[in-house]
């Protein structure tokens, strides 16, 4: 079982930037994935970020703006923010997914006020 641990998020002004961070207990043997979602209430979850062994994908509404990094630990995630808007605004979820499972961390709540 794998556990992702998140920090960051808050309250900032538009324009403003914030930084998540996602930490895993573990990785898994094999290639894994790692990124980052986000949920707006009434919207299903969106992908934001995502970075895997071959490609690293940005939804377009971040693409620019948004960057995800790794540390050096594998399974450490960092999702920067830059030039935020008030439609960022959402509960921002780290997400691991291997070749049988996808484990989501606890949620981060961003919101970005106008």
């Amino acid at each position: 079982q794998v556990q992702l641990v998140q920090s960051g998020g808050g309250l900032v002004q538009s324009g403003g930037s914030l930084e998540l961070s996602c930490r895993a207990s573990t990785v898994p043997n094999g290639d894994f994935e790692m990124g980052w979602y986000r949920e707006v209430p009434g919207k299903q979850r969106e992908m934001v970020a995502n970075m895997s062994p071959k490609n690293t994908d940005y939804a377009d509404s971040v693409k620019g703006r948004f960057t995800i990094s790794r540390g050096g630990f594998q399974g450490s995630r960092y999702l920067h923010m830059t030039n935020l808007h008030p439609n960022d605004t959402g509960v921002y979820y780290c997400t691991m997914r291997t070749m049988s499972r996808t484990f989501w961390g606890q949620g981060t709540q961003v919101t970005v006020s106008s």
